[in-house]
C-alpha cells in the first residue's frame, strides 16, 4: 500500500486531507529505517504498541476495534468516521471516497447523516478507551 499512499499525499498535499498511519510490527525500531527512508513514508505513523513496559496497556488497535490488517477509517473535515474498510478496498474505491470528502471540506458534495464521532468511547469502568 505504500506507493499509493505516497501518491495520495502528494496529489492532494494542498488539499484538506491528511494520512496518518499506525503500525503494528513488533520490530518497529528496526523496520524504521527501511519504511520511513526507503520507502519514503513521509507521513505521520504511530506504533500500535508502547513496547515491553507497555504489555497490560491497551493499544490504538483496541481503541478503534481492529480485527485485521490493514484497517482503514475514513474521517471527515469534522472528525466523523464516514467510512471503516477491514482490508483494502483497492485503490479507485479508496480514491474515490476520499475526492468525495475533500470535496465536502471545500464547499461542495452533500454531507453525510450516516457520520460516527471518531474519537473511540472511554469505558468509565476500567478508564480506558472501549470499543
Amino acid at each position: 500500500m505504500f506507493p499509493h499512499e505516497r501518491s495520495l499525499v502528494e496529489k492532494l498535499k494542498d488539499a484538506p486531507f491528511a494520512l496518518v498511519g499506525v503500525n503494528s510490527d513488533d520490530n518497529f525500531e528496526e523496520l524504521k529505517k527501511k519504511e520511513y527512508v526507503e520507502e519514503k513514508i513521509t507521513w505521520r505513523s504511530f506504533q500500535n504498541r508502547g513496547g515491553e513496559k507497555a504489555i497490560d496497556q491497551q493499544t490504538i488497535a483496541d481503541d478503534w476495534g481492529v480485527q485485521g490488517w490493514p484497517t482503514l477509517y475514513l474521517i471527515d473535515a469534522a472528525g466523523n468516521v464516514r467510512k471503516k474498510w477491514s482490508g483494502s478496498p483497492g485503490d479507485e474505491i479508496l480514491d474515490a471516497a476520499i475526492e468525495k470528502l475533500v470535496a465536502e471540506a471545500n464547499g461542495g458534495g452533500v454531507k453525510s447523516s450516516n457520520a460516527k464521532p471518531a474519537a473511540p468511547k472511554k469505558d468509565a469502568k476500567k478508564g480506558k478507551s472501549g470499543k
